[in-house]
Parts: structure tokens; C-alpha cells; sequence
């Protein structure tokens, strides 16, 4: 990894590419700092929140809890795209621009904006609607009402449209994808504040040695696991019955093997953050009648807020139920075994056809369940390693180390591709490659 790195700034393209990516990245951060006119960040950030409140701040690296101009992020973006690529799948409109290469994927992806801009606008309302029921959020000299929600709307909706646009140029000039990287770049954020406040509580004698240490052996295990399981896939083995091209003279690649790789998590984070919208109902209802209904409010805070047992199992159904969802939605076994057949290949011992298709279908089965599995523990070990330890200074969640970990290898694997690609180039300017392409 740090060799790919070294490599890549001695490459005047890729040091460029580096180096405009961070610098998006760091107007981004800078973004951060900008409150939204009319809120009292100081008193908002004292406020407790947690559940969907708690995932939003920790993937907009605290903006939420400030309610800065980017407090949002990439969130509606990322909703969106959610919504359409399920869509997609569904929607024969969809579909077919979908197989329509270049054009159909820029339709899709303005589709995809439209969306997020429509998504971004109905969350900035109610987070402006929460703001101004309590006169204590909004800032000396704005009063509580429709301008001052508008104003905030307003602002909401510009930065998500700002955040999109930083995202995309990183994407087509810089190195990586923009959206993950701007998620990632939140996230980490968060972490030096975290650890001074560790260290802090370390001084004051308030944790022990052994609870840090513990602590910070269970955030290794934790991305030990997340890297083992995110590059875990199940090849499938795959032969050709025949050249794929027709040409004659390819004629001896006929019956080569190849293979269909199926990962076993193939939702992300897709699932934990579904579930945890969900579990955000709740909470809202509780909200909503703490005057008329206490007693509800009552119940709903002991048994459904966050930690609890119930709200744990909860949690972990549904990530069970999103995950099946997903992977059913995303990998559809009919349309891979008919691609298959068309291009004359089949899996060994398994007749073309239907038969492929329920014998991938077991396979992406199996592979869900451990999937789901996976994402549970990643939702619920944090929970109990910070009760353990007592240290809930540390945000340790396992979706925010799987984003991180995710993010950094997708982006390796592109920077090493754009190596790979410049010494093949190194290659055919030099020596008798050259001479001969002269000739």
C-alpha cells in the first residue's frame, strides 16, 4: 500500500490527481466550520442524539450536531442512489436506460440528483422544524419561523449541491470516488477529538490501562475481520464451450475456465443504515406524544432506544430482513444464468439454464446469511465492547470502520490500476516495442 503511494507521486498525472482530490477534500472540511445562518451551534451540539441522528453526524463528520452549511452531506445523495438503483431493477423505464451505455448512465445519474436534491429538501425541513421548536437552538437576533426555516432549508439545499458537485469532479479528474471519500473523510474527523477525550479521561484516572488497552484490541480484531470478510468471495468455476468473439483464430481458447465471483457481503453498509431509519420511528413517535401520551413515550424510551435489548433485536432482524432484500434485488440468478447461456458458457456439472439459476440462487442464499451475520456482529459488538469497557468517548461503530476500510481498498485497487497502466505505457515507448510499432 505504501509503496502504490510512493510510486504514484513520482508519477507527475497521478501526483496531480492526488493532490486536487485532497485539496476538494479540504474545501469540504472547510465547509464544515460554516454554521447555518440562524442556528445556535454551541447549544446544539450539547444535544443528545443518537439512532439515524447519531449515524447522519458521524457519516457528515459531526456537521449534524453543529448544523453547518454541510450538515446533510452526501447523505441524500447516497439515499437516492439507493432508491434508483433499486428501481432500476424494477422499473422497465429504468432497466432500459440502464443497457444503454453512456447516455443511459448520465440520465440515471441525473435522475439520481434530482432525487437527492428532492430527498435533501424534505430532511433539511425537518431538521429546521426541529431546530425551531426549541428557541434555545436558534441563534441571537432570528426568531423561531417560516423565514428563519427557509432560510435554513435554503442554505441545506445549496450544500448538498455543493457537496454533489465536489464529489463528481473528484470522480472524473481526481483518484477514487468522490462520495466515499467525502464519507470517509467525515468519519475520520471525528477521531482525534474521540481520542483526546480517551486520553483525557486515561489522565483523570477515570478508565484503567487495561480498558483502553482491551478497547483498542477489539478495534483491531474488528478491522482484521472487515477486511477478511469484504475480500471473501465464492468463484464460482465457469466454462466456455466456445470462443467468445467468433474469430477463427481464437478458435483455441474454446473451453478455457474462468470463474463468477459472488462476495459475501454484498449489501455494504446498505442494510445498517435501513435499520437504523427504521428504528428511527420510534424515537419520533416518542417525540410526538410526550405530552399527550407519557406513558408510551415512557416505554419507548426504556425498551426501544439505543443499547437496549429489544432495540438490539430489533436492529438485527432487520438487517437480516434489508440484507435477503438487497441481495435478492441486486442478484438476480435467471438474468445471470440467460447471460450464461448466450455467451456459451456454463458451470461444471450443472445443466444451462433454470438449473443455473436455483444453483446460484443457493449459493447467493448461503452467502447472505453469512453476510447478514457479519453486519450484525459489526452493529452489535461495538455496543457491547464500549459497555465493557466503559469508555463511550470513543465512537467505536463498525459501519463507520467498514466504510473506512471499504473506501481505502477500492481506492488502492484504482491507484494501482493507473500504475499498472503507465508502466504498460513506460513499456511500449521504449525499447524494440517502440521500434517495431515505428516500423
Amino acid at each position: 500500500m505504501l509503496r502504490a503511494f510512493r510510486d504514484a507521486f513520482r508519477i507527475p498525472d497521478l501526483q496531480r490527481k492526488i493532490v486536487f482530490t485532497l485539496l476538494l477534500l479540504a474545501v469540504y472540511r472547510l465547509g464544515n466550520t460554516i454554521p447555518t445562518p440562524g442556528v445556535n451551534s454551541a447549544a446544539l451540539s450539547q444535544a443528545n442524539s443518537g439512532g439515524l441522528f447519531g449515524l447522519i453526524s458521524m457519516i457528515s463528520g459531526g456537521n449534524l450536531s453543529q448544523f453547518s452549511i454541510f450538515a446533510l452531506g452526501v447523505l441524500p445523495y447516497i439515499t437516492a442512489s439507493i432508491v434508483i438503483q433499486l428501481l432500476t431493477t424494477t422499473v422497465p423505464a429504468l432497466e432500459k436506460l440502464s443497457k444503454e451505455g453512456e447516455e443511459g448512465r448520465k440520465k440515471i445519474n441525473q435522475f439520481t440528483r434530482y432525487a437527492a436534491i428532492g430527498l435533501g429538501a424534505v430532511q433539511a425541513t425537518f431538521f429546521a422544524a426541529m431546530i425551531n421548536s426549541n428557541p434555545s437552538y436558534i441563534a441571537v437576533g432570528w426568531e423561531p419561523g417560516l423565514f428563519t426555516t427557509m432560510v435554513m432549508v435554503l442554505t441545506q439545499i445549496a450544500g448538498i449541491a455543493f457537496t454533489m458537485w465536489i464529489g463528481e469532479r473528484i470522480t472524473e479528474v481526481g483518484i477514487g470516488n468522490g462520495i466515499s471519500l467525502i464519507i470517509t473523510a467525515g468519519i475520520i474527523a471525528n477521531y482525534p477529538r474521540e481520542i483526546a477525550a480517551t486520553a483525557a479521561l486515561l489522565r483523570n484516572e477515570t478508565i484503567s490501562v487495561l480498558s483502553v488497552v482491551a478497547f483498542a484490541a477489539a478495534i483491531l480484531v474488528t478491522l482484521a475481520g472487515i477486511v477478511y470478510v469484504y475480500q471473501a468471495e465464492r468463484r464460482v468455476p465457469i466454462t466456455y464451450a466456445r470462443a467468445r468473439g467468433g474469430a477463427a483464430g481464437d478458435a483455441r481458447a474454446a473451453g478455457r475456465a474462468t470463474w463468477l465471483p459472488i462476495k459475501v457481503n454484498q449489501a455494504g453498509v446498505i442494510p445498517v443504515i435501513f435499520a437504523s431509519a427504521a428504528l428511527m420511528i420510534p424515537n419520533l413517535i416518542a417525540s410526538a406524544t410526550a405530552t399527550r401520551a407519557p406513558d408510551v413515550q415512557a416505554w419507548i424510551q426504556s425498551n426501544l432506544s439505543f443499547g437496549q435489548p429489544l432495540y438490539i433485536a430489533l436492529e438485527s432482524l432487520l438487517i437480516f430482513g434489508f440484507t435477503y432484500l438487497y441481495n435478492s434485488v441486486q442478484f438476480d440468478p435467471k438474468r445471470i444464468a440467460e447471460q450464461l447461456r448466450e455467451g456459451g458458457g456454463f458451470i461444471p456439472g450443472v445443466r444451462p439454464g433454470t438449473p443455473t439459476a436455483e444453483f446460484l440462487g443457493s449459493i447467493s442464499s448461503r452467502l447472505s446469511l453469512w453476510g447478514a451475520l457479519f453486519l450484525v456482529v459489526l452493529t452489535i459488538l461495538p455496543q457491547i465492547v464500549q459497555s465493557a469497557t466503559n469508555i463511550s468517548t470513543f465512537q467505536l461503530s463498525g459501519t463507520g470502520l467498514l466504510i473506512i476500510v471499504g473506501v481505502a481498498l477500492e481506492t488502492l485497487k484504482q491507484l494501482e490500476a493507473q500504475l499498472t497502466v503507465r508502466r504498460y505505457d513506460g513499456f511500449i515507448s521504449k525499447g524494440r516495442i517502440r521500434g517495431r510499432l515505428n516500423n
